[in-house]
């Protein structure tokens, strides 16, 4: 008998190796290669490609047999499914494609189940869904389902017989109903982690939805290695992607991440879904950011907000507003800005605090913002400007805690490091937007119509801008700027106190 082959898997990136290594040669993590079996693979007959292998002559024009051209290629137009919650159709670009795998990744108890047992529940007034929950018991999924206030838990179990697809009657009695009385929902809980009992609940129920919570914690019974491996989460993943595509079922699939926030797994993981969704947020914020980083059915780098409350998330449809901060209380040391997320334009205060230094190395410090883009600003204020930083400490941060690291912040950057410096209040009623290079000129960004329409919407007054641009007409003061000096000259005037306080003295 042939001694099976093996070789060795990285948990980490999934790279593979023929022999077991200390520390993985592709991402550098130490003992993260595993042992697995190799399948093996019934070797095909060999066919020449070429026919004078055979001692036959090319007459045959060459056809197709599978193939079809996109005009053989029937074009059916598939309408999306609305979640119920417009910030996740956004994101998603315009709703649930059916058919459709979504991966959705974030840190443990940011809200990703909460979020994806909200939206079944929105889903099962129209639809049959399936919640797989394989870290929770069924109870445990009921409690937080009356917890969040979802359907109506407390209902007879006689309402939940009305369901046209017979199931299991575990299944069947904790499944929770609608909120509309009288009305039994189609959402169903199993409380399960093995793969070949999903699918043939999959087959049998045939839902339009499916949750998958969490894809690490299932386990294919005929692979030898542990729930969560590479090797689970990849053919777990490859087996319910075949379910879905060939039962036209729509999956959102839960998954873990490192300590690095990245998803948990092989790489391939994420090339196997349609759409990657990053739930993020700051622990000590109740506002939560959903983020696109890949969609092959809409934009990328899309977000969604959302704000946690006791009884779930709730949407944010204006975020303008919660990262904003008080317009009517300035201080020194901030400017506005407008950033883009995908298609979104978000004002953002930004925040800076320039002050000596106790040590020999100035400290610098980011909330929010690139660390090294205020370290490029940094530099070029000192030089081209001559305004003398090397010897201060600089503290830059966002208000709320968004991330914004496009370039088209650098302006606002650089003014509130330069208020902060002189002590000045920027006017709160004007917005800048421009990437600064290292000449000190002011370039131009994407999307900026985009941006000066949600300045005016939100009723600012005036908009510094890079110069060589033409804008329509918004009700705002379009002022373009070439060079940093200009926009520090623009955004914070020269103040007369002194002058009238010599002016008293004189009076005295």
């Amino acid at each position: 008998m042939a001694k099976p082959k093996t070789n060795y898997v990285c948990n980490e990136c999934g790279a593979e190796a023929s022999q077991w290594f200390g520390r993985c040669p592709s991402c550098g993590t130490y003992n993260s290669l595993e042992e697995q079996l190799l399948p093996q693979s019934a070797s095909l007959p060999s066919r020449g490609l070429h026919s004078q292998r055979n001692g036959k002559s090319a007459a045959k024009i060459p056809q197709a047999r599978a193939s079809l051209t996109f005009a053989q290629i029937t074009d059916n137009h598939q309408e999306r499914w609305s979640s119920g919650y417009d910030e996740l159709d956004r994101v998603l670009g315009g709703g649930i494609v059916p058919g459709s795998l979504v991966l959705i990744g974030g840190d443990p108890g940011i809200g990703k189940s909460t979020l994806l047992l909200q939206t079944a529940n929105q889903l099962a007034q129209r639809y049959r869904i399936l919640y797989v929950c394989g870290e929770e018991s069924g109870q445990q999924v009921k409690l937080r389902a009356s917890r969040l206030g979802v359907g109506n838990t407390n209902q007879d179990e006689e309402e939940n017989g009305g369901a046209s697809v017979e199931v299991e009657p575990a299944v069947s009695v904790e499944a929770p109903v609608k909120s509309i009385p009288g009305a039994a929902a189609d959402l169903y809980v199993l409380a399960e982690t093995d793969l070949e009992e999903i699918i043939r609940e999959l087959e049998a129920l045939r839902p339009n939805v499916a949750v998958i919570d969490s894809v690490q914690t299932i386990y294919l019974p005929s692979l030898t290695s542990a729930a969560g491996s590479v090797a689970q989460v990849r053919e777990c993943t490859a087996a319910l992607m075949k379910v879905a595509k060939g039962e036209n079922i729509t999956l959102l699939i839960v998954g873990h991440v490192t300590k690095e926030g990245a998803i948990a797994g092989p790489k391939v993981l994420e090339h196997l879904v349609d759409t990657v969704l990053y739930f993020e947020g700051d622990r000590f914020a109740s506002h939560r950011l959903l983020r696109s980083v890949k969609n092959r059915f809409g934009a990328t780098h899309e977000i969604g907000v959302f704000e946690m409350i006791d009884r779930g998330l709730r949407e944010v449809s204006n975020p303008s507003e919660l990262f904003l901060g008080n317009r009517d209380e300035v201080v020194p040391g901030t400017a506005l800005v407008v950033a883009c997320e995908g298609t979104r334009p978000i004002v953002v205060e930004l925040q800076a605090l320039v002050s000596p230094t106790s040590y020999s190395s100035p400290r610098r410090s980011t909330t929010g913002v690139d660390y090294n883009r205020l370290l490029q600003i940094l530099a070029v204020l000192e030089k081209r400007v001559g305004i003398p930083l090397s010897k201060l400490d600089a503290y830059v941060a966002s208000a709320g805690g968004l991330n914004v690291e496009e370039p088209a912040v650098d302006l606002g950057m650089a003014i509130a490091v330069v208020a902060s410096f002189r002590d000045r209040i920027v006017d709160p009623s004007t917005v800048l937007i421009g990437e600064v290079g290292l000449g000190g000129q002011v370039r131009s960004v994407s999307q900026m119509e985009l941006r000066l329409k949600e300045a005016a919407k939100l009723g600012f007054k005036k908009a510094i801008v890079p110069k060589g641009q033409k804008f329509p007409e918004l009700g705002l003061e379009i002022i373009p700027v070439a060079k940093v000096i200009d926009a520090i000259i623009a955004a914070i005037p020269p103040q007369h106190h002194a002058d009238e306080e010599m002016l008293e003295e004189d009076e005295d």
